[in-house]
């Protein structure tokens, strides 16, 4: 798989559009707007719903970034998705299927534009699936694979592999494989990539060649800790840690 990890990224990567029982995006919004940094618009892209429409999952878009003064347009609007991509000037991926969404990325012809656009300094935010594709690949998703992309190679933003919505949890009489143990497998296939694995209420910040863990969470806990995998070892990471050697 050829590397194509890009320069001055600005990304905000959230691991999930709810913590606890916050409404959609409601922990997230300090973060947008943060991001976007003056930018008061945003092309959505809602290719990984499946079961939600793709009017339906702008919509609820819309309603959670509009709190903040965000105008949302969802990318299914345009004749054209890669005139859309080329005129945005920040870009936001939903949630929902991982191997959905990057099969429409790819059915689209968007994945060039959109890696263009992020060497340009565009702000891209995604969360969940949305996250997971500005991976190298999404070979550590949480997803099912219910359709075959060409290839499950993802946006390449950065050069490690994510696994949002991470957890620990294994219920009591639960016998299939921990999420680490998932993991675990990957890394005995691939001992030299890095996998960050970001908890609930969580978000990878980067910009200007850093990498920050953020939180959303109400108070900075132990939860707000993530994980990274590589070669068989599992290290925690905080808020306060320096991870710009990932990039």
């Amino acid at each position: 798989m050829t590397k194509l990890t890009i320069e001055n990224a600005n990304l905000l990567l959230l691991s999930s559009s709810r913590v606890g029982d916050t409404q959609y995006l409601q922990h997230a919004l300090a973060m947008i707007k943060a991001k976007l940094d003056g930018v008061n618009e945003l092309l959505f892209i809602p290719y990984a719903g499946v079961t939600l429409s793709y009017d339906d999952y702008t919509t609820k878009v819309q309603s959670a970034l509009a709190e903040v003064g965000i105008k949302v347009t969802g990318i299914h609007q345009y004749d054209d998705p890669i005139t859309a991509i080329n005129k945005a000037q920040a870009i936001a991926v939903g949630g929902g299927n991982t191997f959905h969404l990057l099969h429409q990325l790819y059915q689209n012809k968007l994945i060039k534009p959109i890696q263009n656009k992020v060497a340009e300094g565009m702000p891209y935010i995604g969360w969940s699936a949305g996250s997971n594709i500005a991976g190298l690949s999404i070979r550590t998703t949480n997803d099912m694979p219910i359709i075959e992309p060409i290839s499950f190679n993802a946006l390449q933003l950065v050069d490690f592999q994510l696994n949002p919505h991470y957890t620990d949890h294994n219920p009591a009489g639960h016998n299939g494989e921990t999420r680490e143990q998932r993991l675990a497998e990957f890394m005995v296939l691939n001992p030299t990539t890095a996998i960050i694995a970001i908890v609930e209420g969580t978000a990878l910040d980067i910009k200007q060649n850093t990498i920050k863990l953020l939180s959303g969470l109400p108070e900075m806990t132990n939860d707000a800790n993530g994980f990274l995998f590589k070669a068989s070892k599992k290290t925690v990471i905080s808020p306060d840690d320096n991870l710009d050697y990932l990039l």
